[in-house]
């Protein structure tokens, strides 16, 4: 059987907390997994689960890409930066 070890918590980002604060929504913390006796390691992302009065889920990767973009809009199947989650939040909220 696979052994996990559980490296780190990921923390929700406070800038996007900020962002969500007016809608209600629920998070959970992500997760740096290492799995034993190898030296392969899982991210399981940190979400932000929207749910009225839209219905978004976002997730955030702990990632170093050229990109820069560590969200991840489920509904949309597109990844963004945190600029471009705030500009989509106000284009909803309106």
């Amino acid at each position: 059987m696979l052994e996990f070890k559980e490296m780190q918590e990921l923390k929700p980002n406070n800038e996007l907390l900020e962002l969500i604060k007016n809608y209600t929504y629920t998070t959970k913390n992500g997760k740096e997994k290492h799995l034993l006796y190898t030296n392969l390691q899982f991210i399981q992302p940190t979400e932000y689960i929207i749910t009225y009065p839209i219905s978004l889920k976002i997730l955030e990767y702990k990632v170093n890409e050229i990109s820069n973009k560590s969200y991840y809009i489920k509904e949309y199947n597109e990844k963004y930066n945190l600029k471009e989650i705030k500009q989509i939040l106000i284009k909803l909220k309106n």
